[in-house]
């Protein structure tokens, strides 16, 4: 979908983000070769990896870049997520495969990993970048 995304699109997206981490200290989290950048907030070394065919029972919260919050899990349950078997963001998913059970980690999701050109017509307008913190814990 790359050439739904002309580069310079998806360059500036990524000057916005190196702003927000430089404003917020994250210098130190990682990048994909897709954009994604995460930060494990709380290690597991033992936990389970995230694999395709397992589902994560996870939460999450998923704001904008300015802060607004989007959606936030309900603390007395969990969401069944189908690794790469959803219809969730694809950095969320890439994510998922990135981090082992018992783990937090903060997302920031160009919109090409997101909602993309539309957004998720509800509370994630178009061409949003989204911050995600997710919580992994279990795999089933």
């Amino acid at each position: 979908s790359s050439d739904l995304f002309p580069s310079h699109d998806i360059h500036r997206e990524q000057l916005k983000i190196g702003v927000y981490l430089e404003h917020r200290k994250y210098l130190n989290m990682n990048m994909t070769s897709s954009g994604l950048r995460y930060q494990i907030i709380r290690p597991n070394p033992k936990g389970e990896l995230g694999k395709p065919g397992k589902t994560a029972l996870a939460t999450v919260k998923i704001s904008l870049l300015n802060g607004t919050k989007c959606y936030e899990t309900d603390s007395s349950f969990f969401e069944e997520i189908p690794i790469d078997h959803n219809d969730r963001e694809s950095g969320l998913n890439e994510a998922l495969k990135l981090m082992r059970v018992g783990e937090k980690a903060k997302l920031i999701l160009p919109s090409h990993l997101a909602h993309g050109l539309v957004g998720d017509l509800q509370k994630v307008p178009p061409l949003s970048i989204l911050i995600i913190d997710v919580e992994l814990i279990n795999l089933e």
